[in-house]
């Protein structure tokens, strides 16, 4: 397949991205090939450890490609989308959960389905070019593909912050709040790539790593903690508005973008997992919600806005966040009873 290339190459699977042209997007064809490579190696004993990359210099990938699930969802056919985010999901537990380390090489703009690939690995490198973020209250959705677990287990509220507004994360950032364990400068990848394949050992990125940057977000930390202390969106937005500064304005800003359902959506998820969850449970809540969301919420109209028309001017189906009732944010998440999404060999 052009979009991915398989191979094995000494002690190492190796996944590589080769869409630079479209910022590496991970159509459902390229989630299929991945996730098959990885249940090949899982047990052959010539495969020490996984890489993932890419190619180009922009992007490891920037989201999925969703021209095909919104051409399907605009003509009313909603199981070409269920069935993407079904097998997507599948390979994002499967990486979190997978029995040999996975080594991935997170640059440039890594979204949405880049974080699912890239950001459950064992190990997960970043250097000077990182931009991680999920954005997809942007389009009205959550942050899916486990995003919501990492989120979740981001320091204080980081994760409330980062999943409603889309905030992109520098390396430093992305270090403090779990998307990534390494910093190593890009520079030195391709040595320590070589290295990987050669001995087929994780410990090798111990010598290659520097410390990163410094967190921006760390100086915001208070700020973020009390505006989002609370478990509503109106809640969020009353004590933003009430602040002083430009982090305020910028965050206010942010949230006057997402549809008001989607980020009410987040933070209920985020509150139902204060007591713990892990990466299957957290799928399985995604799910609910993506299940539904082609002719139940924004997604559509977000994807209409931002690149089909790319008019960046969203017809919400709410005006505020207060139009948004509590009755609706239940109804999106509820359990889908024959349809819950499943997982039968994702732990091997």
């Amino acid at each position: 397949m052009s979009d991915i290339d398989i191979r094995r190459e000494g002690r190492a699977g190796r996944i590589t991205l080769t869409r630079p042209q479209a910022l590496n997007a991970l159509s459902y064809e390229m989630c299929l090939a991945a996730d098959q490579a990885l249940k090949d190696w899982a047990h052959d004993p010539s495969v020490h450890l996984v890489m993932i990359d890419a190619e180009g210099p922009r992007a490891f990938c920037a989201g999925g490609d969703l021209g095909e699930m919104y051409e399907t969802g605009k003509a009313g056919n909603f199981s070409y989308g269920q069935k993407f985010w079904a097998d997507e999901y599948r390979m994002n537990a499967r990486v979190a959960l997978y029995p040999k380390p996975v080594v991935s090489f997170l640059h440039g703009f890594t979204m949405g389905g880049g974080v699912g690939l890239g950001c459950h690995a064992s190990h997960r490198i970043v250097g000077e070019s990182a931009q991680i973020a999920m954005p997809e209250c942007t389009i009205g959705l959550i942050p899916d593909v486990g995003g919501t677990l990492i989120l979740s287990r981001a320091p204080g509220r980081l994760g409330a912050y980062m999943g409603t507004t889309g905030a992109r994360m520098g390396p430093g950032d992305a270090i403090l709040a779990g998307f990534a364990n390494h910093y190593v400068l890009e520079a030195d990848w391709a040595a320590l790539k070589a290295e990987l394949v050669d001995c087929g050992s994780a410990r090798a990125i111990q010598k290659a790593e520097r410390v990163a940057p410094e967190a921006a977000l760390a100086a915001h930390r208070a700020e973020i903690d009390d505006w989002f202390a609370g478990d509503t969106l109106v809640g969020v937005i009353e004590r933003v508005g009430a602040a002083s500064g430009e982090f305020a304005r910028a965050t206010e800003r942010a949230l006057a973008r997402v549809s008001p359902l989607a980020a009410a959506c987040t933070l209920e998820i985020l509150h139902r997992y204060e007591d713990g969850t892990d990466i299957l449970a957290a799928l399985a809540q995604e799910y609910r919600f993506t299940w539904r969301a082609l002719e139940k919420s924004d997604f559509l109209e977000g994807i209409r806005a931002a690149i089909i028309d790319k008019d960046r001017m969203p017809r919400w189906r709410h005006a505020s966040a207060a139009a948004v009732s509590r009755v609706e944010v239940e109804a999106m998440l509820a359990p889908l009873g024959q349809q819950e999404l499943s997982f039968q060999k994702e732990r091997t």
